[in-house]
């Protein structure tokens, strides 16, 4: 049982205001809480004066290097206080920053580094490493971007040493709602980075939404995710902009977050799915304090029910779901807690959000499709919508859709259907999409019924060539820690299609230690349809 769940703060009431620069907020935590604590990095504590101190002087420096409005800075590093400060200096001197994942391949990173254009590169050593040696883009041979080496690991300038003078204040930047705040590059299971613009009001949008769930004063956020990801960021930047703490992990493990987590009495934290399974499978769970929990979060990746209602049960505090797309249009959101039969929704639009449902050739459905629950492509409008992919128009296009009276949505990619409530049923990406013989087959009906099979830990069903029907679904499985070992992939298969309509069934599951995920928690179906190929199954 996990006791009463704890109601968060009123809603501070600057969140009515019709905006706020996440700089501006930060300058007045730190007068405002001038002494709490803003960061915890391993065992280094600062805090909000302290934060607000360092962010001026990395403001002062990216003047002094003649930088201001309209320059972009990279980051190519592991979670870090330095990361932070660098990232949110750089917004308080009107910079854009584009935070690379490092797990990325060297040509990636440079041609990201060459897409936006970056002045300056932040890293750390895995970051250095990966650029090392690599060939610079003819885009930016002429003014390649100056390295900071935010440890000094690796020699050259260290961020320490690049910093302006302690007490160094910049010339302020009043900051404009359409600025770009941030370039957030997805690859999706594509593999080709596009440069997702967001701007101040889109985050404000999100800090905003952020003050109803207990960020403030005394909150403390757990983050167990990439700082180049926009699931750590809907997280991180509200935790700091209500003056709360941010307690950071250099990378995840199970058994350390636990530690963590009770020793700085976390309240909020932002997670994955994999690391929710992964967390309550551990052994020091049950035997660990997590009852200063208030929220928890969870978005990027199929959240199944089963899962869903095992957190409920065994981990205090609210537990809510985010179902939306760094590049904005509509969100959805499931407080758990409040609709426990609702655990196979991701939950109804959010305030001010617009979800509507489009069919194969883009027409809107009708109302009268939608009340009988008809499935259609998901499309989304809110007030945080990004900009468009950074200089790729035709993209940009791509994932656009306009109604009848000429308003943007987004394209969600994702196929589904509202159920009588107005809850929002996924049913599949519209990508992964097996048409079989003619017939519709969604990946995600045949892994719903491989995961009732015991030995069954985690499965992704994709389409594969086929001569006789075009395509054809086979699974990649991962069995249970001590499954029958001789279970193989034929008696599964056959277990399986006992249990499917004809034109679902399976026709090869493949064993497999572990699934390729990216570095939050998705499948890579793209890695899985190209290691089938491979092994010409």
């Amino acid at each position: 049982m996990t006791g009463p769940i704890t109601t968060p703060p009123a809603t501070d009431p600057r969140a009515d205001a019709d905006f706020l620069d996440l700089p501006s907020m930060l300058a007045e935590a730190a007068r405002r809480h001038p002494q709490a604590l803003a960061l915890a990095d391993g065992e280094r504590r600062i805090t909000h004066a302290q934060l607000d101190a360092m962010l001026d002087r990395v403001a002062a420096a990216l003047q002094r290097e003649g930088l201001g409005p309209g320059d972009v800075v990279a980051l190519i590093a592991a979670p870090s206080a330095e990361y932070v400060c660098a990232f949110l200096g750089a917004l308080r001197a009107g910079l854009a920053v584009a935070p690379l994942a490092p797990s990325s391949t060297p040509a990636q990173l440079m041609q990201m580094l060459a897409d936006c254009e970056a002045r300056i590169s932040f890293n750390d050593r895995a970051g250095f490493e990966a650029l090392a040696g690599q060939q610079l883009p003819a885009s930016l041979a002429a003014r390649p971007p100056r390295p900071v080496h935010l440890d000094s690991s690796q020699g050259g300038l260290s961020f320490e040493e690049w910093l302006a003078s302690p007490g160094a204040r910049p010339a302020p930047v009043p900051i404009e709602p359409a600025w770009p705040f941030n370039l957030i590059y997805s690859s999706g299971t594509t593999g080709t980075p596009k440069g997702i613009v967001q701007s101040h009001a889109m985050r404000w949008a999100h800090i905003r939404r952020g003050s109803a769930t207990g960020y403030g004063p005394g909150s403390v956020t757990l983050v167990a995710t990439p700082l180049y990801s926009n699931t750590t960021l809907v997280a991180l930047i509200p935790s700091l902009a209500w003056a709360g703490a941010v307690v950071l992990m250099n990378r995840f493990d199970a058994g350390e977050y636990l530690r963590l987590a009770a020793r700085h009495r976390a309240t909020h934290t932002m997670l994955v799915p994999v690391q929710y399974r992964r967390l309550l499978a551990h052994p020091d769970f049950d035997r660990t304090d997590l009852t200063s929990f208030v929220a928890k979060f969870c978005t990027s990746a199929p959240f199944h029910a089963e899962l869903k209602a095992e957190v409920l049960r065994r981990w205090p505090g609210g537990l809510t779901e985010y179902y939306g797309l760094t590049e904005g249009g509509g969100t959805c959101i499931l407080p758990c807690h409040q609709h426990p039969t609702k655990l196979h929704t991701v939950g109804p639009p959010a305030e001010g959000h617009d979800i509507r449902l489009i069919d194969a050739e883009g027409r809107e459905l009708p109302p009268e499709a939608v009340q009988r629950g008809e499935s259609g492509e998901i499309v989304g409008r809110s007030p945080g919508m990004m900009t468009g992919y950074h200089r790729q128009a035709a993209k940009t296009s791509e994932a656009e859709w306009f109604d009848a009276d000429g308003r943007r949505y987004i394209r969600h990619g994702d196929i589904g259907h509202f159920d009588e409530d107005g809850f929002v049923v996924l049913t599949d990406r519209a990508k992964d999409l097996i048409i079989s013989g003619g017939f519709n087959v969604y990946p995600s009906d045949l892994e719903a019924v491989l995961r009732r099979h015991p030995a069954v830990a985690d499965v992704s069903v994709i389409g594969v060539p086929s001569e006789q029907w075009g395509e054809t679904p086979v699974a990649c499985v991962v069995l249970r820690e001590g499954a029958d070992a001789g279970l193989g992939g034929e008696a599964l298969r056959t277990w399986a299609n006992a249990q499917l309509g004809k034109t679902q069934r399976l026709s090869a599951v493949r064993l497999l230690p572990e699934l390729p995920r990216s570095a939050i928690g998705k499948v890579l179906k793209r890695e899985l349809r190209e290691a089938w190929a491979r092994a010409g199954a």
